[in-house]
Parts: C-alpha cells; sequence; structure tokens
C-alpha cells in the first residue's frame, strides 16, 4: 500500500514535469514561428527596408516632377522648358538646330 502511494505520487509529479515542459515547449515554438514570432519580425523589418527604400525613391521622384511643373505654371513659364515640352509633343526640329545621332554601345 505504501509503494503504491509513492508510486503515484511519482507519477503525478512526473505528469507535471511534462505539461509544463509541454506547456513552455508550445509558447517557446511559436516565439520563434508564430503568426507574431521571431522569424515573422525579421520578415516585417525586411519588408519595412525595402518599403523605406522605395518611399525615398518616390519622393525624389515626386520632387523632380514637382521641380517640373512648378516651371510650367501659367505665372512664370521657363521658356527652355516650354520649348522642350513643344518640341517632345510635334516633334519639331528647327532648322538651325544641332542634331547629333548617338548610337547605343
Amino acid at each position: 500500500m505504501v509503494s503504491h502511494r509513492r508510486r503515484h505520487a511519482i507519477l503525478t509529479v512526473i505528469g507535471l514535469y511534462l505539461f509544463a515542459a509541454a506547456f513552455i515547449g508550445y509558447f517557446a515554438v511559436n516565439a520563434f514561428t508564430g503568426n507574431h514570432g521571431l522569424r515573422a519580425q525579421q520578415e516585417i523589418e525586411q519588408q519595412l527596408a525595402l518599403m523605406q527604400a522605395e518611399l525615398a525613391q518616390i519622393r525624389s521622384e515626386k520632387a523632380t516632377w514637382e521641380r517640373r511643373v512648378a516651371l510650367l505654371r501659367a505665372d512664370k513659364i521657363d521658356p527652355d522648358m516650354l520649348d522642350e515640352r513643344a518640341r517632345a509633343l510635334i516633334g519639331f526640329v528647327d532648322p538651325r538646330d544641332v542634331t547629333l545621332l548617338l548610337t547605343p554601345r
């Protein structure tokens, strides 16, 4: 009888340790591989870095276009910009212009 109680107590302790290990193991695995785990955090940081680089490129492109549009405003039209846009749109070349044809390398 005494040995039966002792065996039951030992099995209970082992069962509790196994349950605690499984519980901790579950959360440890999810901490690394879950939707909000360390791997997911690294992927999010990589995506963030790519998006920030893309944002910087888009901002510089936007600034370029804003400068070009500012030159075409009605209150201060840049004659060179107007001439460039007109030539690009209608394909006009002045007979006095020097045209250089470059061959691609």
